[in-house]
């Protein structure tokens, strides 16, 4: 069980950068340690009387300059109210990666079918070399539109956040009302039968077999 004790503060997390990540392990150090005192506004000569150490020596580990004994670096995370543990979380720890899509800046792309009153929007942009998911935000609020069946590959799941529609899987037609989702084979014929309620929107993601 998680405790309040377990988490670095929110401005350490979100201000350390992957060139922070990749320096050795004494700039590392001098470096979230600035940060944490900077966060609570405390001066070198603060944390040196906090810690009991000198302001020089202070100044020389938040600039990598020295290797900090463990009996130091106990007494700076102590006064700045962190532990030993949080010091080194985001040491050396892989960075992954990572894609933003904010809110109205999905791409609109055109769709088979797609048309005025009708707008996918891609909310992640395919970077590799083999496509294994598509996730868009689909908006329609011409309810007298009409549109062709879909059929492909993969598995699709579909979310509804706005409005009603009555939604074509095969031979079966499922109401989805907002909150609903429903996930089913692509490669069966697809698509809106009719739109109940607009505006509409929905998100919806395929994904598509890698292997």
């Amino acid at each position: 069980m998680s405790t309040e004790s377990d988490y670095i503060p929110k401005t350490l997390t979100t201000r350390l950068t992957s060139d922070d990540r990749k320096m050795g392990l004494e700039r590392y150090i001098g470096s979230v340690l600035r940060q944490a005192r900077n966060a609570q506004s405390l001066t070198i000569a603060d944390v040196a009387e906090l810690a009991d150490l000198s302001r020089g020596m202070v100044s020389k580990i938040e600039n990598g300059q020295v290797a900090t004994s463990l009996d130091s670096l106990a007494r700076l995370t102590a006064a700045l109210g962190l532990t030993l543990s949080q010091l080194f979380r985001d040491y050396d720890s892989p960075e992954g990666t990572a894609q933003l899509v904010r809110a109205g800046e999905g791409l609109e792309v055109v769709r088979r079918g797609t048309r005025s009153g009708h707008t996918y929007h891609l909310l992640a942009y395919n970077r590799g070399h083999q496509k294994n998911f598509e996730p868009f935000l689909i908006s329609m609020d011409d309810e007298s539109e009409a549109f062709p069946t879909f059929q492909h590959d993969g598995m699709q799941f579909i979310h509804i956040l706005e409005g009603r529609i009555d939604y074509r899987h095969g031979s079966h037609v499922y109401s989805l009302a907002p909150g609903d989702s429903f996930t089913f084979d692509a490669s069966v014929p697809h698509g809106p039968e009719r739109l109940v309620q607009v505006p509409i929107r929905f998100i919806a993601v395929t994904v598509f077999d890698t292997v």
